[in-house]
């Protein structure tokens, strides 16, 4: 009894700690530094395509490099350690991009925006959660994942705030602090993995990676989660720049943004809910479909609350999309190698997740100014990823624990 109640108190630490983790780097950074665009094409008179470039070239470098590498040291250090230099690499990269004057410490700064995703973001928070859970992972994953929509709703309130009141550099400055102040002391005292973790897997084969690369699966749910990451990548990227160009102020455009975040809050905690209580598949394709019926709101003819129906909707989608991921790999490969398997999935989501809002940024530059051929470029984008994850086996495996 004793055992079981000390397992629960450290399970309780570990969905703390995943949660600030990913509210920092995921939730304040990726989501986060959008926000700024509008401040580097103004400052700096860069293009749509220039200003979501420095995400494209920080995950086109550092994903193939870094992305299985950091998965193989999961599975065999641990992912504490990861946790940590993650965090302490985002926070060099906002004190980076807060001094940039040129084009060179942007895509520096956004190569470590890259790196301390790959090493303390999603992937070492998923393999945590995956050891120390089983019987109700897809919950767990759903309450750590809060952390993303809790950061991305907060970040544009404080961004807005900071830049009105000590300009947007300082703003970069003071948030690299909350990250390191919310993070790192938490990573800090985190296990590894519970005590019994080696022997309540005993019954679990370990599969070799060679043998995973040879299965149809492994490329089914690659491709389909690229699809989803690219159009979910792609709305991100340029919300906001979206919305000033509906002549929305910096605080309406901070509300819609929050909106998006505090929907996606609800779709964690539903989509974890229905992943623990049918086949996840299934739950997958809701996601991606949920993701593509949203981007249509931003093409029809203006209407009262447009922006709010799409970002209800969208959020509700975004909520699931990347949670969804690594608890279909856990169910397919198995836990023993799930830093490793999502490690080189995270290479191929990385790589959608910056070349999409890249491309869709270059066709409203060489276009008529307009988002419309990209927009539906990314719902055709959501919809192919629903339709390749249908191909998936309907697998769960039983979980016990």
């Amino acid at each position: 009894m004793e055992l079981k109640s000390r397992k629960a108190g450290h399970q309780t630490f570990i969905l703390i700690a995943a949660f600030f983790t990913l509210l920092a780097i995921v939730g304040f950074v990726l989501y986060g530094l959008p926000f700024f665009y509008d401040f580097y094409i103004k400052d700096f008179g860069w293009s749509r395509s220039v200003v979501t470039s420095g995400n494209a070239l920080g995950k086109l470098l550092v994903a193939p490099l870094f992305g299985f590498l950091a998965g193989w040291m999961i599975d065999k250090y641990g992912p504490r350690k990861l946790m940590m230099t993650g965090i302490l690499m985002t926070a060099v990269a906002l004190i980076g991009l807060s001094m940039m004057k040129s084009l060179g410490l942007f895509y520096i700064s956004y190569i470590f925006v890259a790196l301390g995703y790959v090493f303390g973001g999603p992937l070492p928070c998923q393999v945590l959660i995956s050891r120390w859970f089983s019987k109700n992972r897809g919950k767990a994953m759903g309450i750590a994942y809060l952390g993303i929509g809790t950061g991305f709703a907060l970040v544009p309130q404080i961004a807005a705030a900071l830049e009105r009141n000590v300009g947007w550099h300082l703003a970069l400055v003071v948030l690299a602090v909350i990250i390191v102040v919310v993070a790192l002391p938490l990573a800090f005292f985190v296990k590894n993995s519970p005590p019994d973790f080696e022997t309540s897997l005993n019954p679990e084969p370990v599969v070799p990676v060679r043998d995973i690369l040879k299965n149809p699966n492994f490329y089914l749910l690659a491709f389909g989660s690229m699809c989803s990451i690219a159009a979910v990548g792609g709305i991100n990227q340029h919300l906001k720049l979206y919305l000033r160009d509906l002549s929305f102020s910096q605080s309406q455009a901070a509300n819609v943004l929050s909106l998006v975040a505090l929907m996606s809050l609800a779709g964690r905690v539903i989509m974890g809910w229905l992943a623990d209580l049918f086949p996840r598949k299934y739950v997958m394709i809701f996601i991606y479909l949920i993701v593509g019926s949203a981007i249509p709101f931003l093409l029809m003819p203006d209407f009262n609350g447009r922006i709010y129906v799409f970002a209800v909707i969208f959020g509700l989608g975004l909520g699931g999309d990347y949670m969804i991921i690594p608890l279909i790999a856990g169910d397919l490969f198995g836990v023993r190698i799930l830093g490793r398997v999502m490690g080189i999935i995270l290479v191929a989501d990385g790589l959608a997740e910056s070349a999409m809002p890249m491309l869709v940024g270059k066709l409203y530059d060489i276009g008529s100014k307009s988002y419309s051929m990209g927009f539906i470029i990314l719902i055709c984008v959501a919809l192919t990823g629903a339709l390749v994850v249908s191909f998936l086996p309907k697998k769960k495996l039983s979980m016990n624990v």
